[in-house]
């Protein structure tokens, strides 16, 4: 391959995730009209992480997750935001992902694909350091904005405390300390207020 048509390919990459930017969220902004859409929701998180890494429950590569954040959800070009908690999307949800990164990724220059799409997968896999952490950034950030903007996506979807407890099954694992700020901040008060309908007296 020659320089041009690497360079082609990689340009070629970098205006095909610009359809990221019209992927809308369930998430509000926190002027609590308009929707989050998937490129908000990654420079979000990539800042978040320069800021909270010291309270990464291990030393992470803060590089390697900035780089993991802003590409987890590049594969939603194809693959369209499943909600979190849309468990019919759920169910076909892998799959769709994994059609979209070979496809997405394969837009570029071999080497840069394949390191992409490992970073990816590492993601989903969940065992590193850094995709633990990347994980919680991923969960708390929602988590944050729905509390800043009243709980209207959780009333919006009738939202149990059921269902955001096991969302965050795996969030304690990559910080717990972000994660018992998040309960105790973002989640316990709006089931107080019921924002969050809470199930647990249910049988």
């Amino acid at each position: 391959m020659s320089d041009r048509e690497r360079l082609q390919k990689q340009i070629d990459f970098i205006k095909e995730i610009d359809k990221e930017k019209m992927i809308k969220r369930q998430s509000y902004l926190t002027d609590c009209e308009t929707h989050e859409n998937d490129a908000e929701h990654a420079w979000h998180m990539a800042i978040m992480t320069l800021l909270l890494k010291e309270y990464a429950n291990e030393e992470i590569d803060v590089l390697k997750t900035v780089t993991m954040l802003l590409i987890h959800d590049l594969v939603e070009v194809y693959a369209g935001d499943t909600y979190a908690y849309d468990e019919e999307g759920k169910k076909t949800q892998a799959e769709r992902e994994a059609k979209a990164a070979d496809k997405l990724y394969g837009i570029l220059p071999e080497d840069q694909g394949e390191y992409f799409k490992s970073i990816w997968l590492e993601f989903e896999e969940q065992k590193t350091p850094e995709a633990k952490f990347a994980r919680t950034m991923d969960c708390f950030q929602p988590l944050m904005l729905n509390d800043a903007t009243n709980g209207r996506a959780w009333k919006e979807h009738d939202v149990r405390r059921s269902w955001v407890m096991n969302r965050n099954k795996n969030t304690s694992a990559g910080s717990e300390e972000l994660w018992q700020f998040a309960k105790e901040n973002f989640i316990d008060p709006n089931v107080e207020n019921g924002n969050i309908i809470d199930d647990r007296e249910e049988k």
